[in-house]
């Protein structure tokens, strides 16, 4: 069951919502900046340079939420965002590896 931000737990994280999620260019360049950054690096949203409105970028952070790639807290008046990478490697092994291969 989804924690009450709407993240999924491991078991119900799905390729298809996974796939769909990293589908869009915006949304896979935040997975792939994540990927070959630190770790446990959390940053603000607004610092992957998503040339896209407010709403749009909260629409994009939504999608990665709700199909389980990132994990988002609200820090007051701005959200902060980490990859599930743990989770992603367990589930969808080698997946991430591939987004953060992919040239932009």
């Amino acid at each position: 069951m989804a924690d009450e931000y709407g993240h999924p737990s491991v078991d119900e994280m799905r390729i298809g919502d996974v796939l769909a999620a990293v589908a869009d260019d915006n949304r896979r360049h935040v997975v792939r900046e994540l990927a070959l950054s630190d770790d446990t690096a959390e940053r603000s949203c607004t610092s992957f340079g998503l040339d896209v409105s407010k709403s749009t970028r909260s629409h994009h952070f939504k999608v990665l939420r709700e199909a389980g790639v990132v994990r988002q807290v609200d820090r007051g008046n701005k959200s902060g965002v980490t990859l599930r990478r743990d989770d992603l490697e367990r589930r969808f092994p080698g997946l991430l590896e591939l987004i953060a291969a992919e040239e932009r």
